[in-house]
């Protein structure tokens, strides 16, 4: 016979959950022996077991008398669903694990696999990293706007980023990043980009429409993007137009005059 310590012990319990059990009538106390004690045999460790495994899968305790005096074919439905339940609460919890991971992973917490290519081609051609990460911001816009066309820009951009012009683009600009809005050298960095715009629209066909066409207000949210990040980007906006050329997103050609 065992002592109310020695039933906790085996059972994996606590002394405090026996008597707890005992409160709610789902174990029941034995008589006390001549010294005063309670003893316990083997069926009570057995019902221990099976109360504190309901338990602790959340079962709540008044369900937990309903199957312990049930049928079997009952207590087998109701541990069927129980399994079900924890099956699904593991698969969730995984999920959030495998979320809580990807916190550690940098560029890959909000970008596809084709999207953390791109920036670490960025890298390897030696692209700053101030640059590298307004790029990450704006592409993290596109991809919660866009994510099927995803693996079509990102090949689209590889392919650009190959030009020896573009990487000097971003050269450029992550040393304009912190120059005063009025630095005399902005201008020459506003004819350097409308060069390379020239170049690009004189071996881009009519024919050849675009295709990855961003709606207005997703190519203001990215042109607020560069302009939060780059303190001399609205100058520099403003140097593009007077050399004909609008936009940052969505860039377009017009008139100087108009």
């Amino acid at each position: 016979m065992l002592t109310i310590s020695q039933l906790a012990a085996y059972a994996g319990a606590t002394v405090r959950a026996v008597r707890h059990y005992h409160s709610k009538g789902l174990l029941p106390e034995p008589a006390r022996d001549h010294s005063g004690y309670r003893r316990y045999d083997a069926t009570a460790v057995v019902e221990l077991i099976r109360i504190r495994t309901l338990a602790e899968a959340g079962v709540p305790l008044s369900r937990v008398q309903e199957l312990l005096t049930g049928d079997e074919q009952e207590f087998a439905a109701a541990i069927e669903d129980i399994d079900r339940r924890l099956r699904a609460e593991i698969h969730e919890r995984q999920r959030h694990r495998d979320r809580v991971t990807q916190l550690a992973a940098g560029d890959r917490l909000a970008l596809p696999p084709e999207a953390v290519d791109y920036l670490d081609r960025l890298r390897q051609l030696n692209v700053p990293e101030r640059a590298i990460e307004m790029e990450r911001d704006a592409w993290i816009l596109v991809a919660a706007q866009i994510p099927e066309q995803m693996p079509a820009l990102m090949a689209l951009k590889r392919s650009q980023i190959e030009d020896p012009a573009v990487t000097a683009m971003y050269l450029d600009l992550t040393e304009a990043a912190d120059w005063d809005a009025d630095d005399p050298r902005l201008p020459a960095v506003a004819d350097r980009l409308v060069a390379m715009f020239e170049e690009d629209a004189e071996h881009w066909s009519e024919d050849q429409e675009f295709e990855f066409a961003l709606d207005d207000e997703l190519a203001a949210l990215l042109d607020e993007v560069f302009v939060n990040a780059v303190p001399v980007a609205r100058g520099l906006l403003r140097l593009l137009e007077e050399r004909g050329w609008t936009g940052w997103t969505k860039l377009e050609r017009i008139d100087p005059a108009s």
